[in-house]
């Protein structure tokens, strides 16, 4: 019943024309605002879940490294283990150490990892190759794979670099004072590919293959830097990880995806937040004007409450019609707002309307990514906005009706 009420208010001709213009700028603000919130945040959705693919492709779904330390004993009895976990698809033997390579007076500190051959399986580095072959070589004619911002540094075409690169690795030692002969490992080293997957990587990682690795740092046949894990349904990460933790003592520290990137989830996290806080203060703004449309109205239908008041309405029912009002506007706006949201969404990822500048981007135009949380969150926003903003013109309604009872 409040409810017809305030529709009958939104659509009836009001006296004085000021009112219709403030109720329909409330509700503008509120629909640039609402559009607003969801474009910027499926954008962001975008744009996080691009991040969190290349992410991805270097990190696996779950890491078994030394709890403390460089690296850790793996036995062949805890492969076996790990062979017999369900959920898992395949898994790789990687031991990681810095390492200064050299081409001519060109030079890059890199970390380098020596992987297994079910690398290539688990980890997505060679489908993001923009050059040459996946080739790691072998012990005595190592290839090693880099990063594109590597590449850079170094002054090579990776894929067709005719002179190798010298290769130097610390290796572990007890003694006080460096011994360039046997606590530094120089080799040399050809290049074979380049890829491109994030700039955290492309800047600072080399790939070669672990023999290699095991020979120039002078590691034990068990002793690695981890296992990384590739499961057959990342959704299994949770129950997969405690069956793990179950099978391997606390030397060994078992990370999911999200543990690998704590610091990358938490920025994004925060980001996410930042950006809805800022977005909001527009539909704040929109609050104001509805307050005045809705302070005017309550000031316009003094004898509409007068004539509610003899029919038996109460002081209740009275500032129910106005809360309702002011949810009707908010109704309106915050519907068109996310129905120009999805068209915006639906446009932008079909035909792609607004490119991003520059060429050295791995997408040319902006994700989107609607999610129907963001309608949700987005959606409740606007109705306890409009709540909170109606709820003082419908207080003083109800009070008018009662100075009018006593005049």
């Amino acid at each position: 019943m409040t409810f017809l009420f305030a529709w009958r208010y939104f659509k009836a001709k009001k006296s004085t024309n000021v009112i219709n213009i403030i109720s329909w700028v409330s509700i503008l603000a509120i629909i640039f605002g609402t559009a607003a919130l969801i474009v910027v945040l499926s954008v962001f959705n975008g744009f996080e879940g691009l991040v969190k693919s290349l992410y991805s492709s270097f990190y696996t779904d779950i890491k078994i490294s030394p709890a403390s330390g460089k690296t850790v004993i793996i036995t062949a009895e805890q492969l076996a283990k790990l062979k017999s976990v369900k959920g898992i698809k395949n898994f790789s033997l990687v031991l990681e150490e810095k390492a200064l390579v050299q081409n001519g007076d060109y030079q890059s500190v890199i970390y380098l990892k020596g992987v297994d051959a079910n690398y290539r399986y688990t980890a997505g580095v060679a489908n993001h190759l923009v050059n040459g072959q996946y080739d790691l070589g072998n012990e005595d004619a190592p290839r090693l794979i880099v990063g594109v911002g590597v590449e850079g540094a170094l002054g090579i075409y990776a894929d067709r670099n005719i002179y190798p690169l010298k290769i130097y690795l610390p290796r572990k030692s007890t003694s006080v004072q460096i011994n360039l002969l046997e606590d530094i490992s120089n080799d040399t080293i050809r290049s074979s590919a380049a890829f491109m997957i994030q700039q955290d990587f492309d800047n600072k990682y080399g790939i070669t293959n672990i023999d290699f690795m095991r020979r120039a740092l002078k590691a034990g046949a068990d002793e690695y830097s981890g296992v990384e894990i590739a499961l057959k349904d990342p959704s299994d990460a949770g129950a997969v990880k405690r069956e793990l933790k179950s099978r391997f003592d606390s030397n060994y520290l078992v990370q999911d995806k999200y543990e690998q990137n704590r610091s990358l989830y938490s920025v994004m996290n925060v980001e996410r937040w930042f950006i809805y806080g800022v977005l909001s203060l527009i539909l704040v703004v929109a609050a104001f004007t509805m307050i005045g449309a809705l302070t005017m109205l309550v000031l316009e239908k003094r004898k509409d409450i007068s004539v509610l008041n003899a029919l038996g309405a109460n002081r209740s029912f009275v500032q129910r019609v106005f809360l309702n009002e002011g949810l009707l506007l908010a109704l309106i706006g915050g519907g068109i707002g996310m129905l120009l949201a999805f068209i915006f969404a639906w446009l932008q990822t079909t035909f792609h309307l607004i490119p991003l500048q520059g060429g050295s981007f791995l997408i040319s135009h902006y994700p989107v990514k609607l999610k129907l949380t963001d309608f949700l969150m987005v959606g409740a926003t606007v109705l306890v906005i409009a709540l909170i903003a109606s709820w003082f013109p419908s207080r003083k309604a109800a009070r008018q009706q009662f100075s009018l009872r006593s005049e």
